[in-house]
Order: C-alpha cells, then structure tokens, then sequence
C-alpha cells in the first residue's frame, strides 16, 4: 500500500538553496499538521522533495530530501541511511575514537539532518532537537542509534529556545547521572543532557589543543571554563599557572573534579568574567594567555546591537588585561554574528583597550560539525587567536 503524505505547495517553481523554507514562500499547507512529515511541490505542482513541516515556527519547512519520492517511503530507514553515513565519516575518515570519545555524531543541516543533533558523550548517546517533526520521530531516531551503538543509552534533549521557537512542550530529558569522557588524553566527568548544549563542548576540541600549544610556562586565565577544557590542556602542555572561571557553580565543580581525575594543578574561580578581569588588569604580574569563551550572546538577530556591545566590552577588558607580547583567544557561538562583524568587533575592543592587535589565526568548529556550502548559517562557532603587545 502506498503511503500517503500531507502535501505543502511551494509559492514559486524558484527553490532557494539551503534547507530551510520560510512562510513567505509557501502558497498552501493542505491539511498538514505540525510537526509532519510532508510532501513537497512547487507551484507548478512538480515534486521538490520531502520536508517536516511546522506552521508555528518561523521556519516552516526543513527540507530532508530532494528529487526522488522513494527516499522516505520508511522514516526508520531513512534515519539509518543518514545516521550511518555520518557516523561513518566521523569514524572512518576523521577517525575520531583514536583521539576522543566525545564527539559530534550528526550536525543537522551540515548532516541534511536539519533540527537534529547528535553527540556522543562517552558511552552515552544525546540526542538535541531544533525542530519538533523530530522530536515527533525520536523513537525512531533512537532505533536507528541503536544500530550504530548497540547498549547505548540515549537522552533525547530540547532547548529551551527549540521549544519556545517551534511552540511545543517536549518531556524533560532523563537524568543519566554522570559519565566520563576523553579527549586527547584528559578525561571529563559530564552530566549528558544537562548545563549547555548536549552537556559538552565538542566543537572545541581541536581549539582546546590549538591554544594549549602556546600554553607552556606561561599564566593562562580561562574565563567562561564550563568544565574546564581550555585549562585543563594548557596546564597538561606546561602552564606554569592556569586560572578556571566560571559563574554557574555547577559546572565549575565539574571542572575542579576533572582537575583531580587528571592530577592536573588548576586554580577554579567562581567570578563574573567581566567583574575578574577589572581586577587581573591591576595585577603586577599579567596573565600571558587569556581564554574568552562565553555562553550565546547573541540569540537572534534582534539581539544583535546588544550582544555585540556584550561581546566588546568583555574583549576589551581582556585585551587590556592581557601582558604586552601575550595572546587572548576568543570565541562567539551566535550564530546570528557572523565573521566579519565578530572580527570588526575585536578589532575596535583592541582600539578602546589602546592595545595593537594583530590577527594571528581564525578558528571554528572541529570537522565533526561540517558545513554545507550552500547553508553558511551552520558556522555558527568563530574564533581568534589574537597577538596583543
């Protein structure tokens, strides 16, 4: 028996590239209810591809296929084909269990998983949904997991910014206790599922070891530390001192636990990152490397004038902190600022700060969060290696 799906008509024969289409360019929904698994036409009523579809969301349709009606005729095993090739590629090509068994398994757009997240934390699985036809799928999501990573537990997580955007009520994400993790070399203690994103920061792992190699004999102060990456591999590549700030007293205990699972020397303090760096600027002796690492600050693009000026202020005090000849690494998860506004930004923090920059190195996400060309929106991590004198 031939499955039949709800149909959405597109407004134009003219598909914009990229996953994502909004209300604007929609002519009719049918009977499609939200979070369904729908049919695709354009306005000449041809065949686009197939979509999950929320009338309540600003992004009304993520495409998931394009071209041929056989590709989703089972949701199981559609999931399965795209899963297995990601984690393939992560596998066989990045060979990633050879340094890490933390890692980003599937990066919904940049994996045609639009609004779906995958990370491998240990011997768990975290599963973070953007997109509510994919929390509707989530058994299957996880049958698929299954296949991949036999006795896994998964935790199927929403955002709290996922939920509120595409309007519904998702079950709270159950409670794993914690588990342990290693990346080249260090081992974590993480809570899947809990404190922000999947309860790890993969996409710093290959800028964690980038700064670690300027870290040795140096002072390194590392604002913003969660569980306490940056620290934590500046002190094991010779640090002769490193500072680890946090404000959220939760993740800061993490990162004091895995200090001492690493027998690590790491002085953790629970401070503003703004209020500390008031006061290392008066110190005698300067930190040389200075990590800025903060939350989102930028949530949407509405936020954008006010997260810039967030994200200025606290560089400029940390440029101005930092010793002369000594180096600030930063970063902007907002995906809403883009390059070139977050690169502008630094440099006016260095000319309010009276410090000459120079850049040294842009940094972003590890290759287990890939991009799609035709979707830039998905480099959403920037960062900068600046030298300050």
């Amino acid at each position: 028996m031939t499955l039949v799906r709800p149909v959405v008509r597109l407004a134009s024969d003219l598909v914009l590239p990229g996953p994502w289409i909004f209300a604007r360019q929609i002519a009719d929904t049918g009977d499609a209810e939200d979070g369904a698994l729908v049919e695709v036409l354009d306005a000449a009523g041809r065949f686009i591809g197939h979509a999950l579809y929320n009338g309540s969301s600003d992004i009304t349709l993520r495409l998931l296929t394009r071209g041929k009606k056989s590709e989703l005729r089972e949701p199981r095993d559609f999931l399965l084909r795209q899963l297995s090739a990601a984690d393939r590629m992560r596998k066989k090509l990045l060979r990633l269990p050879e340094v890490t068994t933390a890692y980003r398994i599937a990066h919904a757009e940049g994996d045609d998983l639009p609004g779906l997240v995958v990370d491998r934390l240990g011997d768990a699985l975290v599963c973070e949904y953007h997109a509510l036809g994919f929390y509707r799928l989530r058994e299957d999501v996880e049958w698929a997991l299954g296949q991949l990573y036999p006795g896994f537990p998964v935790v199927h997580r929403v955002p709290n910014s996922a939920a509120n955007a595409e309007r519904f009520d998702p079950e709270p994400a159950r409670d794993l206790g914690e588990v342990e993790l290693v990346e080249h070399g260090v081992r974590y203690a993480v809570a899947p599922a809990y404190g922000h994103k999947t309860g790890f920061f993969c996409d710093q792992r290959d800028n964690r070891l980038r700064v670690a190699s300027f870290a040795r004999g140096q002072d390194v102060l590392d604002l913003c530390c969660n569980t306490g990456g940056f620290g934590l591999q500046a002190a094991r590549a010779g640090a002769r001192r490193v500072r680890s700030v946090d404000l959220d007293e939760v993740v800061l205990e993490r990162a004091r636990h895995a200090a001492q699972l690493n027998g690590l020397a790491v002085e953790h303090v629970h401070a503003d990152a703004f209020h500390l760096l008031r006061d290392v600027r008066t110190e005698r002796e300067r930190p040389g490397v200075i990590v800025v690492d903060p939350h989102k600050l930028v949530a949407n693009r509405n936020q954008l004038e006010e997260g810039l000026r967030k994200y200025g202020d606290l560089n400029t005090l940390a440029i101005d902190a930092v010793r002369p000849g000594g180096l600030v690494a930063t970063f902007s998860c907002s995906g809403s600022l883009d390059l070139p506004n977050f690169l502008g930004m630094l440099f006016q923090a260095a000319r309010r700060a009276r410090r000459d920059l120079r850049l040294l190195e842009v940094l972003g996400a590890g290759p287990d969060h890939p991009q799609r060309p035709d979707f830039p929106r998905s480099r959403y991590l920037k960062g900068a290696l600046l030298a300050v004198d």
